[in-house]
């Protein structure tokens, strides 16, 4: 893993339609060939945290006010979100966001759009994609609308991986699916950061397993980063279990002891 990230964040602060401040200050960093977990009840900031980086909150009524976002080493602030999928930072919504009424090569063909590939490559990529999820093969022509759960989110994911990312912002894969899909899904993740070098911010509230995957993760809670470091200790963390349980208690700790594993 290279020790120069391909994601800074730092001091972030968001608001809603001018009035509703969601997040405060925060600030994270990805090394590039890393999985970083973003942990947070709900309301904790996960979501607009990584609408920020991929400049999809201007679609909420939501405005970066402060703070800055770089990628490469680039900053991108201002960035339009296509612009940000050319070149290879891709968000996979909540929510397996899929065309419906397209079926799951058609969709999965839309997440190519950006590069403009010539046919040849649009097909190896296809078959790329097939060969990831095999399932998704069998229901190739098969409305998106009518498939499982646990296959859109395939779909949604594939989608992502045919503008050949980077990094990709995964907003809660594990939502609503059964645990088998939910493994699955996290094995693909962490088989394309083994093999593919991919790079994944993945917002999630199943702590265990997302820990389980990462190297190293951030707890939000109220808008405002209250704990990080390596995914070992992250796991034995007050601070983890008050967010999740709504203690109350204030928790601003950082962690970086004994592991293999080094936090940002």
């Amino acid at each position: 893993m290279s020790a120069a990230p391909i994601l800074q964040v730092e001091d972030i602060a968001v608001t809603y339609s001018q009035l509703i401040p969601a997040l405060r200050g925060v600030s994270l960093t990805v090394p590039s060939g890393a999985i970083v977990a973003l942990l947070g009840g709900n309301g904790a900031g996960k979501t607009t945290t990584l609408k920020a980086v991929s400049n999809l909150i201007r679609a909420e009524r939501g405005e970066l006010t402060s703070g800055r976002i770089a990628y490469r080493g680039n900053a991108i602030t201002d960035a339009d979100p296509w612009t940000l999928a050319e070149r290879g930072l891709v968000q996979v919504l909540e929510g397996r966001r899929c065309f419906a009424h397209l079926s799951v090569d058609e969709n999965l063909r839309l997440g190519a759009f950006v590069r403009r590939p010539d046919r040849a490559d649009l097909e190896a990529d296809l078959d790329r994609i097939y060969g990831i999820f095999p399932r998704l093969k069998e229901r190739r022509k098969t409305l998106a609308g009518y498939t499982s759960g646990g296959e859109q989110q395939m779909v949604a994911i594939g989608r992502a991986l045919m503008a050949r990312p980077s990094l990709v912002l995964l907003d809660e894969p594990s939502m609503g699916l059964a645990p088998q899909v939910v493994e699955e899904i996290f094995e693909t993740v962490a088989a394309l950061n083994r093999d593919d070098g991919v790079s994944f911010l993945l917002a999630e509230q199943n702590a265990a397993i997302a820990l389980r995957y990462a190297q190293s993760g951030y707890v939000l809670e109220g808008g405002r980063v209250v704990a990080h470091g390596n995914a070992d200790a992250l796991l034995e963390l007050d601070a983890l279990r008050d967010a999740y349980l709504g203690s109350g208690k204030p928790a601003t700790r950082s962690t970086r002891r004994g592991s293999r594993h080094a936090a940002p």
